[in-house]
């Protein structure tokens, strides 16, 4: 059973493809792009309320389960809407009921590298990109970062709560025991970081996301932060292990189950990356993260425009090293390197 969250179906042969992956399938979003989809978050209801989305697909992700057996497997996933903003509402950020108040006396602290001197430091394509123009919209003054920021972690609480639903239907129905569960999400966001919104680039902030993976089974109930590098790409041969499938050999990404049982040495110490989304307002881009350094470019840009930061120096990237005559040689490895990956990925 898989609920759908954001609109496009990316993937290929879609109807075929979607009737090998799921049972059901529900479309059910907040662009208003499927036949008898909302437009928006508020979802009006056969009595005439209006009922939140993110509620609405916690409770069909938890009639789901009721109506699952107990000695059937099955598999659920759930992809909430929230907290992605609404385009075209001037609340962007629009949260249940049950959250408001919520963070209403906080002051949320500042973004890093969000000063002025910063942003002009940006190349100019950067500064009249698409994240520039939402910037202005959502956190250009302190009233629309705070007010702003603060509905984001109300519609963070929302999705919280009713993952909390979930895993209290799973206990009630004794499937808690015997379930994984695995949250992450799509991307990550730039939250007025270096004078931007939203994601698209290759820095930390769009790049990173949440994983946390549980698994009742685990001897002890231990927790551990895993610090190896892990990808979103290794969701599906992870599942498939957990599962007990074979792993196809075009596969691309790795089971994670070795790294968290503690029974592998080499791991991954690169990863490279790339945004080819066509949009005019949006540079496209490509770039390389290992351990310590990171490169990016933007190769449609003339001259391309690169950038290079040491991360055990620099986590938050405030210092572009491509232009230090001192870090040469590391712009050369990594500019090297990142043309040997892109070539592999587009021969994969």
């Amino acid at each position: 059973f898989g609920i759908e969250s954001h609109g496009k179906l990316l993937v290929e042969n879609e109807e075929v493809t979607l009737k090998k992956m799921f049972d059901h399938f529900d479309n059910f979003e907040h662009w208003g792009l499927f036949e008898g989809s909302p437009k928006g978050y508020f979802v009006e209801q056969a009595d005439g309320t209006e009922r939140h989305l993110t509620d609405i697909t916690g409770e069909k992700a938890t009639n789901f389960l009721k109506e699952c057996q107990p000695d059937q497997p099955w598999c659920l996933s759930v992809s909430f809407n929230a907290p992605h903003a609404q385009d075209g509402d001037p609340r962007f950020y629009m949260w249940p009921q049950s959250e408001d108040g919520l963070y209403e006396n906080d002051i949320i602290s500042d973004p890093i590298n969000s000063g002025a001197a910063f942003f002009e430091s940006l190349p100019k394509f950067i500064r009249e990109s698409e994240n520039r123009v939402r910037w202005h919209t959502r956190f250009d003054t302190p009233e629309n970062y705070q007010r702003n920021r603060k509905g984001l972690y109300r519609m963070v609480s929302g999705v919280d709560r009713n993952v909390g639903r979930i895993i209290e239907t799973l206990e009630q129905l004794s499937f808690k025991n015997n379930t994984v569960i695995l949250f992450a999400s799509d991307h990550g966001m730039y939250y007025g970081e270096r004078g931007l919104s939203d994601c698209w680039q290759l820095n930390e902030e769009s790049i990173r996301i949440p994983l946390i993976i549980c698994d009742p089974r685990t001897e002890g109930g231990s927790r551990a932060a895993i610090e190896e590098m892990v990808l979103n790409i290794d969701l599906a041969p992870t599942i498939l292990a957990l599962a007990g499938l074979p792993m196809p050999e075009s596969i691309q990404g790795q089971n994670l189950l070795p790294l968290i049982e503690e029974t592998v040495d080499d791991w991954r110490d690169e990863f490279f990356c790339e945004h080819r989304f066509d949009h005019p307002g949006i540079a496209k881009s490509e770039g390389v993260r290992t351990e310590r350094w990171k490169y990016i470019r933007y190769f449609e840009q003339n001259p391309i425009y690169e950038e290079l930061y040491d991360l055990e120096s620099d986590p938050h990237e405030s210092q572009n090293l491509a232009g230090d005559p001192n870090a040469t040689a590391q712009l050369t490895d990594m500019r090297l390197r990142c043309t040997e990956l892109s070539r592999m990925a587009a021969s994969s």
